[in-house]
């Protein structure tokens, strides 16, 4: 099996994540395109990656009649996935798997946000997707349905969909098990101040709640990753 993993990114700048040093310890070369900056998508088909992991971002699945290189990313994922390709989306990457296999993408009828870390809950006892409850981060406003032909995995107490598959290789997740500390405290500095929106978590709550569930996140993510990996 190729040993490259492609990264889909929706920022102007690259971080540190946590996906990205679980992979690169795993032995996988990762190469990077962002769209967003104009950089062409190769040909689904015959791309020949190991897997295709797509970041989030701050912008909607549904402005892609605005923004022609997400309608674009929509299309590309449908055809990578119908083609066995392994495929693992967080948070709008989670979306773009949901909306190219049809379903829709909404705001919480309350108009909440879902930032800072959150317990989701298992749905599927016989699945080894997760074991248990588990505090995950989030950072999102918007939650996907299930596609047809999806399997629910995850719930929880604010957007009810938390994480999905199409198959052992095609997964979406709403959650961010990619994001560190150091990340999540650049976001505050970008953003200013998170309390102006409803639902959001203060950032002291962030920092104390990282303390007791960033390591044990961290350890569900590689378990995860293992698992997605092997055929």
């Amino acid at each position: 099996m190729s040993k490259r993993i492609l990264r889909i990114t929706h920022t102007k700048s690259d971080r540190k994540d946590r996906a990205s040093a679980l992979l690169r310890e795993r032995g996988y070369e990762l190469e990077t395109i962002r769209p967003i900056d104009g950089e062409r998508l190769p040909e689904a088909r015959t791309a020949g990656y190991a897997a295709v992991l797509v970041y989030g971002g701050p912008q909607s699945i549904n402005d892609a009649d605005e923004l022609e290189y997400i309608a674009e990313e929509i299309a590309w994922t449908r055809d990578w996935v119908e083609a066995g390709g392994r495929f693992l989306g967080l948070c709008l990457g989670g979306q773009m798997l949901a909306k190219a296999f049809g379903a829709e993408i909404s705001r919480h009828p309350e108009g909440l946000h879902e930032i800072g870390y959150v317990e989701v809950m298992p749905l599927n006892e016989a699945c080894s997707f997760l074991p248990t409850p588990m505090h995950v981060y989030h950072w999102h406003n918007e939650g996907f349905d299930v596609p047809p032909g999806g399997e629910r995995l995850a719930a929880g107490p604010v957007f009810p969909n938390q994480a999905f598959r199409l198959s052992r290789r095609a997964y979406g997740l709403q959650f961010h098990p990619e994001v560190t500390p150091e990340i999540f405290e650049s976001w505050f500095e970008e953003v200013g101040d998170i309390s102006d929106r409803p639902g959001a978590h203060h950032p002291d709550r962030q920092r104390r709640d990282a303390e007791r569930h960033h390591v044990p996140l961290g350890d569900w993510f590689g378990r995860f990753l293992d698992d997605w990996l092997d055929d």
